[in-house]
């Protein structure tokens, strides 16, 4: 069967996507530019073609990821004709980790292997705040509303994230006793405290 001749952007988005899949089954460290061109049945250098380096590769393939979440995670805000607090409530939620935690493991092999290149440090580091400055800005849409009391959106934008970070990285890589229900429970509690919002009104948010 004759091979499909793809354009420059549907070849990139291809790559992109096996990238992503071997990074997931083998980890940053370990998968090599061999083995998304061995799964596409194509040559190194035509990968090599698209993207120069394995570092160039997998900060591509980490952004390429992590933009489908974003793009989820300000549906989520943007809702028209929809409370601020059941917007903030619903994108937090979602945000935490659950089941296989497939996203979760990305990131945390971003996080880890940004330590050691610079070019994923950069794509980590812009994607994480873009991430904060979406929950900020629906906190000081919250607060103009009257839904919320908080002085420094940003600031709590900081501290909620951290919160869902270190929960994901526990149940990720852990894998231990805290259940889902727990670690939304806690979720809860922070949004309480950080935005002076009533639990119940909080919870009813549905």
């Amino acid at each position: 069967m004759a091979r499909v001749r793809m354009s420059v952007e549907e070849r990139r988005e291809d790559i992109l996507r096996v990238a992503v899949e071997q990074i997931e089954a083998r980890g940053v460290s370990n998968v090599r530019i061999a083995d998304v061109a061995k799964e596409l049945g194509v040559s190194n250098s035509l990968v090599l073609y698209h993207f120069s380096t394995k570092g160039l590769l997998v900060a591509e393939a980490f952004a390429h990821a992590a933009e489908g979440d974003l793009a989820k995670l300000r549906t989520l805000l943007g809702k028209p004709r929809t409370s601020a607090t059941r917007r903030l409530r619903s994108a937090v939620r979602w945000y935490a980790p659950t089941g296989q935690a497939k996203g979760w493991r990305l990131w945390i092999e971003g996080w880890a292997a940004a330590l050691r290149e610079p070019a994923l440090r950069k794509v980590t580091h812009d994607l994480d705040q873009q991430w904060k400055a979406a929950i900020a800005e629906v906190v000081a849409e919250g607060v103009a509303a009257g839904e919320f009391v908080c002085d420094r959106p940003d600031e709590a934008a900081v501290r909620l994230t951290a919160l869902l970070d270190g929960l994901a990285v526990q149940t990720t890589s852990y894998r231990g006793p805290l259940a889902r229900a727990t670690m939304l429970e806690w979720v809860d509690d922070a949004l309480v405290r950080e935005l002076g919002v009533d639990h119940e009104a909080l919870t009813t948010a549905r």
